[in-house]
């Protein structure tokens, strides 16, 4: 089900979340060619057993930690810390693997987060099949806490004791949310367009806090 054709709903006042959870909303297609043709593509399928050593390898080779989301309501820059080289590793790989093109702010709280990555389109989703299924481990003991502008990964379901970390997901805070500390990877922070993720969060919803109007993340690029 599109978004787009929802008007009538009110938005949610929910400002506190039980748990940060990662959208299935359709399943995945099947689709001839998802990714961009790029020398990217030569990397292997990843899987729980193989992601871990491509990203500490990867992340020897691709030292970027500076992106620009390219959304509907304008630019967020993000810096994204060093001390979390897993998670950089993987969020400057899917950037070049094109995943993040067309994607959506899909779960969005005033004065709480917006939640991107997701989406409800199939070709986007078929992309994860392509890259890889993997979950990524926690890496909270670096000194990060959730203040307003952090990004965060969150956990690949509900009933998951470990908070395994969704790869081709994230979070924005937009207020202080100390209580998600130890459980959620914090891997980097708004430098610029805190004010655009300030505005996403305040459009309609409907009760599931997903936007009535889809909110796209257009792509993703890497700041030199």
């Amino acid at each position: 089900m599109n978004c787009e054709d929802k008007q009538s709903r009110k938005k949610t006042n929910t400002t506190v979340l039980d748990s940060i959870v990662v959208s299935q909303k359709i399943k995945p297609t099947k689709s001839k060619d998802p990714l961009p043709e790029t020398p990217e593509r030569r990397y292997p399928l990843l899987t729980e057993k193989n992601a871990m050593e491509f990203f500490l390898q990867y992340d020897t080779l691709h030292k970027e930690n500076k992106v620009r989301l390219v959304t509907d309501y304008g630019n967020i820059d993000i810096l994204l810390f060093n001390e979390t080289k897993f998670h950089r590793a993987n969020f400057i790989y899917l950037t070049k693997q094109g995943y993040f093109n067309d994607t959506q702010f899909y779960r969005v709280i005033e004065n709480y987060i917006v939640q991107g990555g997701s989406t409800d389109d199939r070709d986007v989703m078929q992309k994860r099949k392509v890259i890889g299924k993997y979950l990524l481990p926690t890496d909270t003991k670096r000194g990060f806490k959730h203040d307003r502008g952090v990004i965060s990964m969150p956990s690949s379901e509900i009933d998951n004791p470990h908070k395994l970390a969704s790869p081709y997901e994230f979070f924005i805070t937009l207020r202080d949310v100390y209580q998600l500390d130890g459980d959620y990877t914090i891997f980097g922070k708004v430098i610029s367009g805190l004010d655009v993720a300030d505005k996403i969060a305040n459009v309609d919803t409907d009760d599931g806090d997903w936007p009535l109007q889809n909110v796209y993340i257009r792509r993703v690029e890497i700041l030199e």
